[in-house]
């Protein structure tokens, strides 16, 4: 359970990826978040419950030369 104040969001909530970050790995590109949401450096989600959430970035644009 979450002891920060004010709590930190659940996993299921939209703004779930803004909980503290209880331990980082950079060097592997995760984080583990205080509601035990997995967060990928591409922006990806391992959920709790081990579904996943796919990366949310933005596509880049292309250019053709």
């Amino acid at each position: 359970m979450c002891q920060h104040q004010p709590h930190c969001p659940s996993a299921y909530a939209s703004d779930r990826s803004s909980a503290h970050v209880v331990a980082a790995h950079p060097e592997q590109g995760w984080s583990l978040l205080c509601n035990g949401v997995v967060l990928f450096e591409d922006t990806g989600l391992l959920m709790p419950d081990c579904t996943v959430a796919t990366p949310h970035r933005a596509p880049e644009h292309l250019v053709m030369a």
